[in-house]
């Protein structure tokens, strides 16, 4: 081997343990993040319901998973969005709610299966409605390989302004939708609330494991370069 090919190889060694040191970091700093995102959901699981903000252009990440109550209207409209749950696959029905001051906040009211997805055979309670959900940051597009199409009335994400705008519903509409939470006195109820999956991927602890391992392994054949380097020098 030659020295400029020796050179070479453990610069290549020494740059990538570095590369992989900094991607532990990251990892570490990944794991920090998600750990204080599980402590803010919990949280937030765990207080008393509360109004929708008042100031729906600052809501953002900060106010995922918040518990709101919400008082209203249904409008007869809804939209059904493609969606697999523990209930297997269906659809997400999600309807409009009137707000006594005339705002608008989309509720996802639940799943219903295929044989369930007829309207009249969940149709939203007539009169004034109290209920309470999470707060849910909007989807636009679609999902991860199928787009939404408005025009066919196929939804595969719930895109909170391209779902009001083909209901056309009037006035302000809040930038998020509201998850309904299960309702104890009616379990077996269509659609069925409730079924929000929080169980949150925590896996950044071995990934940070993995490469260090990688920087340590990476670390070590660049001293054994040149150590055997030294031991044999070129001529």
């Amino acid at each position: 081997m030659g020295r400029a090919a020796r050179l070479a190889l453990i610069a290549a060694a020494a740059l990538a343990s570095l590369g992989f040191m900094a991607l532990a970091a990251w990892q570490v700093q990944r794991l920090a993040w998600k750990q204080d995102l599980i402590a803010r959901v919990e949280q937030r699981l765990r207080a008393e319901p509360v109004a929708p903000p008042a100031a729906w252009a600052e809501v953002g990440r900060a106010d995922e998973y918040c518990r709101l109550r919400l008082l209203g209207r249904f409008e007869p409209a809804e939209v059904l969005v493609q969606a697999t749950t523990e209930l297997g696959g269906g659809h997400w029905v999600l309807a409009p709610l009137r707000l006594a001051d005339g705002r608008a906040v989309l509720v996802n009211r639940g799943f219903v299966p295929p044989a369930q997805r007829a309207p009249a055979q969940h149709a939203p309670p007539a009169g004034p409605v109290e209920l309470v959900g999470l707060l849910r940051l909007t989807e636009p597009g679609g999902g991860p390989l199928r787009r939404n199409e408005p025009a066919q009335g196929r939804w595969y994400s719930r895109d909170v302004a391209g779902i009001a705008a083909q209901l056309g519903v009037a006035g302000p509409v809040a930038p998020f939708f509201v998850d309904e939470a299960a309702d104890p006195a009616r379990p077996r109820r269509w659609p069925r609330p409730g079924l929000t999956v929080l169980r949150f991927t925590n896996h950044h602890a071995v990934y940070a494991a993995t490469w260090l391992a990688l920087a340590a392994m990476s670390a070590a054949a660049a001293v054994w370069l040149v150590r055997d380097a030294r031991r044999r020098p070129l001529p």
